[in-house]
């Protein structure tokens, strides 16, 4: 379901792809290439939420934000940079993934925290409010820990694994599955 909120319908690049049963709703920017899989709720109510280029949400994901409390305030909005790799039911809450991360299944990354491009958040961590991971790192633990740099060849798959969602994007296109459709 892609739905207005407000009057603000979700934004949705023509190549990305959003799987049927995925919910957008509200102020949501999606990128080229992306893809938003089954399950996936990604709520831009009252804040927004961006996702740049060749980005996956895996299924179950929740993506959500935290609201404004008065006019000289942000908020938490969501940001979502190009070739972040989200996978199955993490929730983010009003965060920034920079390029490039990496969010292992069942994280959680709270309210102002900021991935660092190319990092590796560990398979059902914690990151908790306003924590700040560096690039290129591995961090694991609730709440999430830093436990150490990433190899070369760590940060050379990291590069590969946004480029295997579009892949897969395209064959549930090419076979017939298509992408939510936005309604005026």
């Amino acid at each position: 379901m892609i739905k207005a909120f407000q009057g603000t319908n979700p934004a949705i690049d023509p190549t990305a792809f959003v799987a049927e049963t995925a919910v957008i709703i509200g102020d949501v920017e999606i990128g080229a290439e992306s893809s938003i899989w089954y399950n996936c709720v990604v709520r831009g109510d009252v804040n927004h939420i961006r996702i740049g280029a060749r980005s996956n949400v895996q299924d179950l994901s929740m993506l959500h934000v935290t609201h404004k409390k008065h006019s000289d305030d942000p908020g938490a909005p969501l940001v979502i940079g190009d070739d972040v790799t989200i996978g199955h039911s993490v929730t983010l809450h009003g965060c920034t993934l920079q390029n490039g991360c990496f969010i292992g299944m069942q994280a959680m990354v709270m309210d102002h925290a900021v991935v660092g491009e190319g990092a590796l958040i560990g398979a059902r961590a914690l990151v908790t409010e306003g924590t700040i991971i560096p690039p290129r790192t591995l961090w694991v633990g609730a709440p999430a820990k830093y436990r150490r740099d990433l190899t070369p060849d760590e940060v050379a798959w990291l590069k590969k694994s946004p480029g295997n969602y579009v892949k897969y994007s395209l064959q549930y296109l090419d076979n017939g599955i298509e992408a939510a459709e936005l309604k005026p």
